[in-house]
Parts: structure tokens; sequence; C-alpha cells
């Protein structure tokens, strides 16, 4: 991230600069973006470092969630965006400018080497990671709004076509919107302790019940803490003579080596005993 972060601040330099210079809304649009993306990567990072911080006091699990907090930000920002490109490239739908295209060819390439290689950076790293995939995807989408600027650039050289400046930002708006979409979603699934994607809880509670030893599984809930540290919790009714511990030893091991589910909390109880205090609630 302090890679892309670096490039980043360059691109927004050399974005604002030609799109004041060649008065390109597409341009402007891209330099938009990046600089949503400098605060991403920077919100990014900070989050990270609370992330990496020890758990104490009340704070059992640490800052972990940090993480997804700024996930969840950076794609709202990048909604706010998107909505701001649709305004300015609308708006210019009624009086399109005399755009200067080779100027945005130049800028455009530039952003586009630029992107790619932040891109590249981002996709060497954890991609369970949520915080850097909703700053991936920032990234990911000006590269391919730098496309849009190049393609806009040489159809107004080679037409004159003034139209194609807006409709690329129209295009790079839509573009922000969808890579937006998946991060708040995501983010909001952690939040709302929703089961991991990729993990199928009836699934999970059919194999736990199929383990030797497990007569039921009840109160099963699984969620994500943050990313790429999911939970469970459950309570399991053990067969007549079977040791409790043993049985919840062996479903510990299943969920480990079948689902991935390292952290656990399993209670378990005799079904003899379990009957005695359904008859008490009751």
């Amino acid at each position: 991230m302090w890679i892309a972060f670096a490039i980043n601040i360059a691109l927004v330099v050399v974005g604002v600069v030609g799109a004041l210079l060649f008065d390109s809304v597409a341009l402007l649009a891209d330099a938009g973006h990046v600089l949503s993306d400098v605060a991403a990567i920077a919100l990014g990072l900070g989050a990270a470092w609370m992330a990496a911080r020890p758990a104490r006091g009340r704070r059992t699990f640490g800052f972990q969630r940090a993480e997804i907090l700024a996930a969840l930000l950076n794609g709202l920002v990048l909604v706010a965006v998107s909505v701001l490109v649709f305004i300015e490239s609308i708006d210019r739908f009624s009086s399109p400018p005399d755009v200067r295209g080779a100027g945005v060819i130049v800028v455009g390439v530039i952003g586009l080497i630029g992107n790619v290689a932040a891109t590249a950076a981002l996709a060497a790293g954890d991609r369970e990671d949520l915080n850097l995939e909703a700053v991936l995807r920032h990234s990911a989408a000006d590269a391919l709004g730098s496309i849009g600027v190049v393609v806009s650039g040489i159809v107004i050289v080679t037409t004159g076509w003034g139209y194609a400046d807006p409709i690329t930002g129209l295009i790079i708006g839509v573009l922000i919107l969808g890579g937006s979409a998946g991060v708040v979603r995501d983010a909001l699934d952690v939040l709302m302790e929703a089961a991991p994607a990729g993990l199928d809880v009836q699934e999970i509670g059919q194999a736990m019940a199929a383990v030797p030893g497990v007569r039921e599984v009840h109160d099963l809930h699984v969620w994500t803490v943050t990313s790429g540290f999911p939970a469970l919790a459950a309570h399991l009714r053990t067969a007549p003579g079977e040791d409790p511990d043993e049985v919840r030893e062996r479903v510990e091991a299943m969920l480990h080596e079948q689902f991935g589910i390292h952290h656990t909390t399993l209670q378990t109880m005799p079904e003899k005993l379990l009957r005695l205090e359904d008859r008490r609630t009751s």
C-alpha cells in the first residue's frame, strides 16, 4: 500500500494539471478518483496500524475491525465520487468544451502506467484482507478509467467529436460505482456478523452432527471478526458414554481441516444432562 500511495500522489498532480491545461472532464474525473485512492490508501494504512495493536481492556479483539470500518468508508467515498462525476459529465453534454485530445492522450497514458503499477503492487498483497481489497478495487477502477481517458483522447483527435469526453466521464463513474458496491456489501456483511462468503452454515452444521459422538448441534453461529478471521460458536449434545472433551476436540479438528475455521467456542453437554436441563426450563 505504501508503494501505491506514492504512485497515486504523483498521478493526482499529473491529472489535475492535465485537466486544467486541456479542459477535460474525463481527466478531472480520473484525477478525482485517484485523489480518493490517496485518501483510501491513507485510511487503509491507518486501519492496518490500528488492527495490529494488541487486545486490551474491554477490546478483547483489539482494533481488528478497524480495517472493516476503513473498507466500508472507502466504499462509501467511491459512491460519492461516482455521483460527482455523473453530475459533471451530464452538465457537459449541454455545452461540450473544446478538449485538447492530444494532451488528454499523453496524460491518460501516464495515468495508465502509474495505475497498472499501483494495482500490481496491491495485487501482490493478501487478497483475503478486505481493507487491502477495497484499496485494490480503487486502483483497478483507476486503471480502467485511464484506458477510457486514452480512448476518449484518440476519438477527439481523430474525429473532433467533443461528446467523447463526457461519455468517458460517465463510463468512469459507472466503473467507480461498480467497484464500490462489492466493498460496501462485504464490509456490511462482516459488521452484521453474516457467515463468511464461501462457507455454507447448513453444510457446517451437518458436518458437525456427523462427527462420531455428536447427537445434535444447535445455537450454531458463524461470523467473521475481521478479514481472514472466521469464528464459530455452537452447543453440542453428546451421546451417552462419550467423553464431551474428546467429542469437542474431534469437532474442532474437523472444522479446522474441512472449513479452515480455527477460532471456535463449543459448549458440550451429555444427552442425559441436557434432557434434565430441558425439563427444568419447561
